[in-house]
């Protein structure tokens, strides 16, 4: 199973010992002090490699959790299917994971699998040789040991990286079984590296999609976080739609983009995946609940059309179809209230923007999900929906001041207003 171990010393790997992080080399050096093995391994041996700057520094050790945690006053235990140590620095923690064996060397509920080969109990410690075996990309399972400055790969992981290629390590079916999730990750890979998927990778992708159907929502909505919002958001989703999957994930979006003839919802999520992409890449916040207001817009808005030809008001129309809709996808993947809550506020307040009385347009002005509803309205603005003026509009509101916002909008009708005081009082 493992294929010919390579061992790379100092001179012929480009890793700089500056670059590593000094909390994480502190944990490996007392690991390793204290006579167990450690390494850096993972995401952050990949990234060094391809001389980017990695976002987290994991650990792999021959220590079990609570010799780790006896090691470390600051560590905690985490998990059950899957036990991990976490050393904490403030608010910020080194994760340490013990090498992993196959599930099947255990002692009984050690190492559990489903019927379908999914892993449910992942409790297995074995050896480093093992580890390797357990991790999902070769790409992936490099492992770095920064006292020496020596790197280990027992699986091709330094030719592939070198190839730009995505490949599961042993037989694909069984390890897209064992986790049907690699499918996602092999594609955010392949999108965030601008690799290529391995063909006895890619081909299965298809035909085991519908495995993901298995997988807790709130798990794929985390996912789905991941792709969109990694940086390479646009070219994630190309692949989602390339290989059939967004049906499992998303299919209010995947649907929308049938069923609209004119394009515009199309080029409504390329324009707010690439803001995204830039946002990401220039260090800057995004929002869960405005790329899912983004994502299930479409069949939202023609809901709401729909529902008001019921004699539904707007507003209520908008509700209405905002709860459906929603609840349609969470039927896929979870969306956290808190999220969702915000989603429904950003689609309300787009009707709202056709305001031009100065004390409502303040008052929106100042609404807590106002730059969001802005935003969301100049991106349909731009991808072709007819509120182009309103985007306008609010635009130069926000800019002007004194007398040249009071100049902007509309003079209050004085007989509606008196003839509402008259029904008032009556």
């Amino acid at each position: 199973m493992i294929e010919q171990t390579m061992e790379l010393p100092a001179s012929l790997h480009p890793i700089s010992s500056d670059k590593i992080c000094k909390r994480s080399f502190e944990v490996v050096q007392r690991l390793q002090q204290a006579g167990h093995q450690a390494y850096l391994v993972g995401g952050c041996v990949r990234d060094l490699l391809l001389g980017q700057t990695p976002k987290d520094f994991d650990i792999a050790t021959s220590a079990h959790p609570e010799q780790v945690r006896r090691l470390f006053s600051s560590c905690r235990l985490i998990g059950r299917r899957f036990r991990l140590a976490h050393i904490y620095f403030g608010r910020d923690y080194i994760e340490v994971a013990t090498f992993r064996a196959p599930h099947d060397s255990g002692a009984e509920g050690q190492g559990q699998v489903n019927d379908d080969g999914r892993i449910t109990h992942d409790n297995v410690y074995g050896t480093l040789e093992e580890d390797v075996w357990r991790r999902d990309f070769t790409i992936n399972a490099l492992f770095y040991d920064p006292i020496q400055n020596e790197i280990l790969d027992y699986v091709g992981g330094l030719r592939d990286l070198e190839e730009r290629r995505i490949r599961l390590i042993g037989d694909p079916e069984s390890r897209f079984r064992e986790d049907p999730v690699r499918m996602l990750r092999a594609v955010r890979f392949a999108a965030k590296l601008d690799f290529s998927i391995s063909p006895e990778t890619r081909d299965l992708i298809l035909p085991m999609a519908p495995l993901l159907d298995g997988v807790a929502s709130a798990r794929l909505f985390d996912e789905i976080l991941k792709m969109l919002h990694s940086g390479a958001g646009r070219r994630t989703f190309e692949l989602l739609r390339e290989y059939d999957i967004l049906p499992f994930l998303l299919p209010v979006t995947d649907d929308s983009l049938y069923e609209d003839s004119t394009g515009i919802f199309a080029r409504l999520l390329e324009i707010s995946l690439n803001n995204t992409d830039r946002r990401v890449r220039s260090g800057l916040s995004v929002m869960p609940p405005f790329l899912y207001a983004v994502l299930l817009w479409h069949k939202v808005s023609t809901l709401a059309l729909q529902i008001q030809e019921d004699d539904y008001p707007e507003m209520q129309a908008m509700q209405i179809a905002a709860s459906e809709v929603l609840n349609e996808q969470v039927d896929f993947t979870a969306i956290p209230r808190r999220f969702s809550n915000i989603t429904r506020e950003i689609w309300g307040l787009q009707l709202r923007f056709r305001v031009r009385d100065l004390r409502r347009a303040s008052a929106l002005l100042h609404n807590n999900r106002f730059r969001a509803a802005y935003d969301f309205l100049c991106l349909r603005a731009q991808a072709g929906e007819p509120v182009a003026d309103d985007c306008a509009w609010w635009t130069a509101f926000q800019e002007a001041e004194g007398e040249a916002r009071v100049a902007l909008c509309e003079k209050p009708d004085r007989s509606r207003t008196r003839n509402n005081r008259r029904r008032r009082r009556s």
